[in-house]
């Protein structure tokens, strides 16, 4: 359990590609120490000379579930604090890695997990993949920028306040998944991405990502610091305490 890197100097398969995957069960949603344990991982890797591509991939039922609302529970505000330094963290270590990002998504990709995909450089989803922020019926806020990044501004809005999701199908019409394959070809698809960005020159592919994220039109970092802002009077006010009780509940059949 936890993060671990498949990399060129510790016996990698896929030369220049680091492939860091995430395996929290049951259900991929990760505690504040999980997030800055990716955010690590992530960098390291972009920080390896030898690696030209990383992909973020998970083990289990789905890619990512968010965070550990249980923690924040247990631990009221210090947690909250935590989580939102934390995925700060972990989406900045994906925007800023130094080399191209590419997410294999299976399964569910909720939460934190649309704040690590909408920071990826390209998305590979298998065709059970469904994306969303259900934020609102968590007692949570956030991310809002990284699905911006994924679908068009209404829709962006549309899928906010009602919690729904998104299928693999869906944005890859919107141009955001680069492929939809059978759940069984996900890490073949996404390897072979991999494996044509890692063929260019290393030096040049970091020129490159930071050129592109230098054009960006939105400060993804500022961005979202704001969103967090109001997740954290949402905590104060207690409004979000009441929402996840609620939520629990019904997950529990109260």
């Amino acid at each position: 359990m936890g993060v671990s890197t498949s990399s060129p100097e510790n016996g990698a398969e896929e030369e220049g590609i680091a492939v860091v995957t995430v395996d929290f069960p049951p259900v991929n949603a990760l505690p504040v120490e999980g997030w800055f344990a990716l955010a690590d991982a992530v960098r390291a890797a972009g920080r390896d000379p030898e690696v030209r591509c990383v992909v973020v991939a998970a083990e289990g039922r789905g890619f990512n579930a968010g965070v550990d609302i249980k923690e924040i529970q247990r631990d009221g505000h210090s947690a909250l604090i935590g989580a939102n330094r934390a995925c700060a963290e972990a989406f900045g270590a994906v925007y800023d890695c130094e080399v191209p990002v590419v997410a294999a998504v299976h399964g569910f990709c909720l939460g934190g997990g649309i704040g690590l995909v909408g920071n990826a450089d390209a998305i590979v989803a298998s065709e059970d993949a469904t994306f969303g922020l259900p934020e609102l019926d968590r007692g949570a806020l956030g991310a809002a920028t990284h699905l911006a990044r994924l679908v068009p501004q209404h829709l962006m809005r549309a899928l906010y306040y009602t919690s729904r999701t998104a299928t693999a199908a869906e944005l890859h019409a919107h141009g955001s998944v680069w492929q939809v394959v059978p759940r069984a070809e996900l890490r073949a698809a996404t390897l072979k991405l991999a494996r044509e960005i890692a063929a260019k020159d290393g030096r040049l592919l970091r020129l490159a990502k930071a050129a592109i994220n230098g054009i960006d039109p939105v400060d993804v970092r500022r961005s979202y610091r704001f969103e967090q802002g109001f997740t954290f009077e949402a905590g104060l006010s207690g409004v979000a305490d009441r929402v996840r009780d609620n939520f629990g509940k019904e997950k529990e059949g109260v």
